[in-house]
C-alpha cells in the first residue's frame, strides 16, 4: 500500500515522475549484441563506464525512433540521472533541465517534440528493462527513460517499454542513488550503433 501511494504521490510532482519497488537478483541480458538499433551510453560520475541498450522498435517504434532521434542530435549528452531509487530504478532523459541539473528542476522537463502517443504491450518490467517515463496521461511519453533494478510488476502494460540492458548493468548498479542524487552521474556521451 505504501508503494501505491508513494507511486501516486509522485505523480502530483510533475511529468515523468514514477515511484518505488523491490530488488531482485535477475538479470535481463541478451546475446552481446542486440539486433538493434542500440544506444550506447557513456555513464560518467561515481558510475564510470558504458551501457548498451537494444533497443525494441517491433514493441515501441515511436519511442524507440524518439530516443534515437535525441541521441543523434547530441541532446542525452551531459544530461543527469536524476530520479535514482534503490531497489527500483534510475531515471534519466531530462534534456530541458537535467544537464546543470536544473536547480531542481530535473526530471520535470523533457524536449522541444511533442509528447509520444503510449505504447504499452504484456512486456513485463524486469531487471534491465528499459521505459519511457510520463505523467498521469499515458500519451505523455517525450525524452525521458528509466533502467529497471529490478522486476516491477505494477508497472506492466502501463509504461512504454522500450528497450533492455544488453551490456553493462553493472554500471547501472552504480549510479548514485537519490531523488535527487547529491553529485548525480550523467550521460556523458550518447550514441546510436545501427
Amino acid at each position: 500500500m505504501r508503494d501505491r501511494w508513494l507511486f501516486a504521490g509522485l505523480f502530483a510532482l510533475g511529468p515523468a515522475v514514477l515511484g518505488g519497488w523491490l530488488l531482485s537478483q535477475t538479470a535481463v541480458h541478451a546475446a552481446e549484441d542486440g539486433p538493434g538499433p542500440n544506444l550506447v551510453i557513456e555513464v560518467e560520475g561515481k558510475a564510470q563506464g558504458r551501457v548498451v541498450i537494444d533497443l525494441l522498435p517491433d514493441l515501441a517504434p515511436k519511442a524507440a525512433e524518439r530516443l534515437v532521434t535525441l541521441a543523434e542530435q547530441g541532446a542525452y549528452d551531459g544530461v543527469v540521472f536524476h530520479r535514482v531509487l534503490d531497489g527500483f530504478m534510475a531515471q534519466t532523459g531530462d534534456v530541458q533541465f537535467g544537464k546543470s541539473g536544473g536547480g531542481g528542476m530535473a526530471g520535470r522537463g523533457g524536449s522541444d517534440l511533442p509528447d509520444l502517443p503510449a505504447e504499452f504491450t504484456d512486456t513485463p518490467f524486469a531487471r534491465g528493462t528499459v521505459g519511457m517515463a510520463r505523467s498521469r496521461s499515458p500519451d505523455s511519453a517525450n525524452s525521458q527513460f528509466f533502467i529497471m533494478f529490478a522486476p516491477a510488476p505494477h508497472l506492466n502494460g502501463d509504461y512504454t517499454v522500450v528497450g533492455r540492458v544488453i551490456a553493462g548493468m553493472e554500471v547501472v548498479d552504480a549510479i548514485t542513488r537519490g531523488e535527487p542524487p547529491r553529485s548525480p552521474d550523467r550521460m556523458a556521451k550518447v550514441t546510436v550503433e545501427r
